[in-house]
């Protein structure tokens, strides 16, 4: 039997210099709410969220070296446990006091769907007595500010207004979206052990049910737009509300996983890209 040998409260160090270097901050690493609003806005104009392994049946190792071998060494995404789990090292290498959460994604559902099993990490961070919600794996709805946990109105961001709703004993975040406020998740439940995100990553990794076995979705969040690529559709919206989108073919989805999405594009990718081209929408 394995016996977990690091404080549960605080997780393995992280290489801050090349985390840094990664995103492109150049700041001070100091706990202040200026620090983690700057870095949750470089993280994902940086790292872009992927689940391509997924895809190749590789599943998703989440210890810590394969974490920033991954996502530092090699260039490449990855889905929330791998952000928000970086993110959280992180943090805590900094100074911040830092907790992971765990929620039930419902984004685009109506609102009589049934609830999902909890499968999303989020982060709570508290600076001076206030609770935060800080996500940089959400994929193509991130918050790209920090959040108040204790606030019920909207809160603006550089792209769209969030606002948490109490639903059932649980946080509902609520984005902004053409004038229609529409569900991304809800937090649910005490704060995550790093342990405690092995068993819904398997699931989200190897589950049938699971929509990356069978999607493409590829994101990247700059101040300029949100890029958002899903099967073969390509959506860029921009802060103003401009939306474009395009249908794009094999090589098409092949240069922007390149160019736009800054991804180190492998040759045995080849298989996934050509069945994204081949789907309906």
């Amino acid at each position: 039997m394995s016996v977990v040998t690091h404080s549960e409260s605080t997780s393995p160090a992280v290489d801050l210099r090349a985390y840094c270097a990664r995103i492109g901050y150049s700041g001070p690493l100091t706990p202040t709410l200026e620090t983690l609003a700057a870095l949750q806005e470089l993280h994902p104009a940086a790292i872009p969220f992927e689940a391509i392994d997924v895809l190749l049946d590789r599943g998703v190792d989440l210890a810590p070296a394969a974490v920033d071998a991954k996502l530092l060494g090699a260039r490449r995404g990855g889905y929330c446990y791998e952000h928000n789990g970086l993110f959280k090292r992180v943090l805590e290498a900094i100074g911040f006091e830092v907790e992971g959460l765990i929620a039930r994604v419902n984004w685009m559902a109506p609102p009589d769907a049934p609830l999902r099993p909890p499968s999303h990490m989020t982060l709570r961070v508290t600076i001076d007595g206030e609770a935060w919600m800080v996500d940089v794996g959400f994929g193509s709805c991130i918050p790209t500010a920090p959040l108040r946990l204790d606030s019920t109105e909207p809160q603006q961001t550089g792209h769209e207004a969030f606002r948490f709703v109490p639903v059932a004993g649980e946080l509902q975040l609520e984005a902004l979206i053409e004038d229609e406020w529409r569900t991304s998740y809800r937090i649910t439940g005490a704060p995550q052990l790093d342990v405690d995100y092995e068993l819904p990553n398997w699931y989200t990794a190897t589950h049938p049910s699971s929509h990356f076995r069978h999607r493409l979705i590829v994101t990247r969040t700059t101040p300029e737009a949100r890029h958002v690529l899903a099967g073969r559709r390509l959506t860029v919206r921009a802060p103003d509300g401009m939306i474009e989108r395009r249908m794009l073919t094999a090589d098409e989805i092949e240069r922007e996983l390149a160019e736009r999405f800054t991804l180190p594009v492998a040759p045995e990718w080849r298989p996934v890209i050509e069945r994204a081209a081949a789907t309906e929408d």
